[in-house]
């Protein structure tokens, strides 16, 4: 049995799909993961030696999980044996042990694949153990989801976990082009081409996944048969969905992200939505959208509402987690938080008005107070004379300066009356009070 459940040499009655005949059969073939399979990476190392050993391959849909573990046993000239825990049970594994005892007497190694691994339950996980931990079978466990939460931990500590990312466009692009001009396994004898806009269009509705780029493929050149060019109707047909106007690296991308920006700092959460959705449907890399709203947290919400932050990095954990169409429900929390968030900018302002200080004034020495005095002669010298530790004073307040004498009585940070910003402000007038200092 192959990697397929396929019966080795059996006529198939029809041809396989573009995707299945598209499979890469060497790692030379292989598109994306450079992380794993680089020159002088841990999987190129280890084809490279013939040798094999258990892994979980975490990944999202369409990046070569399946691919990769048909190449490694390959590779390392092992049986590979498929089972899904979808389609098959117990029964099937005591079988497939046996097997795997009886290839181990001829010096025949096994590679059990598990897709989807994270379906099965703990009594399933647990049988893999003795013939894992025996050598009896190498296994290869695929999943979408985190094994941390989904594989039980006696089997992750005999597994190797290996993370799988999204293919890039660069990546789909060269698959799409390779299946046009392959004529053995493509489409290359249809004698076809594609136009800029419908490959653009296939490419963004694929997020990142060979698979689906592919099946689409294949159902255009259907539809493109006749007039021998794929154009942008035939990707829409074959998708069954409309391009939005959005070029990802041309005025309409900054157009959009503009306004989702300012949509947010307007306090207008409907907005918001909208122009998210539009970026999104397009087919932009949610991850984009994350950091826009990260770095809108910090500068725009602020110390106004400090949890605006971690709210905004949450989601961007989530969304890389999860990946779409789920990714875009955390998305959609955060920016309708950030929307409706009191507003701040005086921490970002304060860091502009201190980086000037800095750019026009220069590298400014340390007071000789703020030094530390770690060896004798630093002592002698006068590090750390006369400096006030905070907390040996009231309400841990000092009167002391922390700026270097050119910028003494200098402020930064004007914090403003929104939201929690504004007791940001009420104790720092206190402080000041107790500093005998202006407060401005």
């Amino acid at each position: 049995m192959d990697l397929f459940g396929d019966t080795q040499g059996k006529p198939r009655t029809e041809s396989p799909p573009l995707a299945d005949r598209m499979r890469p059969r060497t790692l030379e073939e292989f598109v994306g993961q450079g992380h794993l399979l680089s020159s002088g990476k841990l999987l190129r190392e280890l084809a490279n030696a013939g040798e094999l050993r258990s892994l979980i391959l975490w990944g999202p849909p369409g990046s070569g999980k399946t691919t990769l573990a048909q190449l490694l046993a390959r590779s390392a000239g092992a049986v590979c044996i498929h089972f899904s825990p979808v389609t098959s049970g117990v029964k099937d594994l005591k079988k497939i042990f046996q097997e795997a005892q009886d290839l181990q007497r001829f010096g025949k190694r096994t590679v059990l694949f598990v897709d989807e691994i994270h379906h099965l339950n703990k009594s399933q996980q647990d049988t893999f153990l003795p013939h894992v931990e025996r050598g009896i079978l190498i296994l290869i466990g695929a999943t979408t989801e985190n094994p941390s939460f989904e594989v039980i931990a006696p089997l992750l500590s005999r597994c190797q976990v290996l993370v799988l990312h999204s293919l890039s466009d660069e990546d789909l692009a060269r698959i799409i082009d390779s299946a046009l001009s392959d004529a053995q396994r493509g489409l290359g004898a249809m004698g076809l081409s594609i136009d800029a806009e419908a490959r653009e269009f296939l490419i963004r509705q694929s997020h990142g996944d060979a698979r689906a780029a592919l099946n689409a493929l294949e159902i255009a050149a259907a539809l493109a048969r006749k007039d021998k060019i794929i154009d942008l109707q035939n990707a829409q047909e074959a998708l069954q969905r409309k391009a939005l106007r959005y070029d990802k690296a041309g005025e309409e991308h900054y157009n959009v992200i503009s306004a989702f920006i300012k949509s947010l700092r307007g306090s207008d959460p409907d907005a918001a939505l909208y122009w998210m959705m539009r970026m999104l449907e397009a087919g932009e890399n949610p991850l984009f959208i994350a950091r826009r709203m990260v770095i809108f947290a910090a500068e725009d919400v602020g110390n106004a509402d400090p949890r605006a932050l971690q709210l905004a990095v949450a989601a961007k954990d989530a969304v890389h987690f999860v990946g779409l169409p789920e990714g875009r429900i955390p998305l959609a929390q955060a920016a309708t938080y950030l929307a409706t968030a009191p507003k701040s900018n005086a921490s970002y302002k304060a860091m502009l008005a201190a980086v000037k200080d800095v750019e026009e004034k220069g590298a400014l020495p340390v007071p000789l107070h703020l030094r530390n005095a770690p060896t004798e002669l630093m002592d002698k010298l006068g590090y750390g004379k006369g400096y006030k530790y905070a907390h040996d004073f009231p309400d841990h307040v000092v009167e002391q300066e922390h700026l270097p004498k050119e910028l003494e009585g200098n402020k930064y940070y004007f914090p403003s009356d929104s939201g929690e910003e504004k007791q940001i402000k009420q104790r720092l007038m206190q402080w000041d009070q107790k500093r005998k200092r202006p407060s401005d």
